[in-house]
């Protein structure tokens, strides 16, 4: 069972320009049509977002999935007293220890434990702020010959990335047709790769 790794959050105003491309109901569009996907034949890795981690949660119990065989889901201690209350509900958080008051050590900590993870074979990227831009630098960097896919409908820095990366048409910048992008974009690749 392959890895994909899933970075995505919704971007917030007052934390760069991002907001000013998202379209929130998208991003959960996004990931829920890549759960569709995905989730019976790859496993999902991703770093617990307050509002990512709910959207997989209500996901999975919609499809009835078993969690410690489909999902891994990651969280620094730093946040701890903020963990989404669906953090509890699954059975396979990997908690990463914090760097005493520092976020932004505590956040590279997470990454660089969740990110060379050595069956990641693939990452999606939706939506998004910063993170979502250290997240694919930091995927390419441990897993050079993985695949990448990045949607850029949903905008924040995703659709940046896309726009500066792909060089995209106008017409894939809009597209909302997640499962054909998933199914051509990503779960062809990774069966290939069997």
């Amino acid at each position: 069972m392959a890895e994909i790794f899933l970075s995505a959050s919704v971007p917030i105003v007052g934390r760069g320009t991002y907001h000013e491309t998202a379209d929130p109901f998208l991003i959960q569009k996004a990931v829920r049509e890549l759960v569709v996907a995905v989730i019976h034949d790859h496993k999902i890795v991703w770093g617990g977002h307050p509002a990512i981690t709910p959207m997989i949660w209500t996901i999975c119990e919609d499809l009835d999935i078993a969690y410690s065989k489909s999902v891994v889901l990651y969280q620094s201690r730093y946040f701890e007293d903020r963990f989404p209350e669906e953090n509890a509900r699954f059975e396979n958080v990997i908690l990463v220890e914090a760097v005493q008051n520092d976020q932004a050590a505590s956040l590279r900590r997470m990454r660089e434990e969740m990110l060379s993870r050595r069956d990641l074979k693939a990452a999606v990227f939706i939506g998004g702020m910063e993170g979502v831009e250290t997240e694919y630098e930091m995927f390419q960097y441990f897993h050079p010959a993985g695949k990448i896919l990045l949607v850029p409908s949903p905008g924040g820095a995703a659709r940046l990335l896309a726009e500066k990366l792909d060089s995209p048409d106008v017409s894939r910048l809009r597209d909302v047709d997640y499962a054909r992008l998933y199914y051509t974009g990503l779960t062809q690749a990774l069966d290939t790769d069997r």
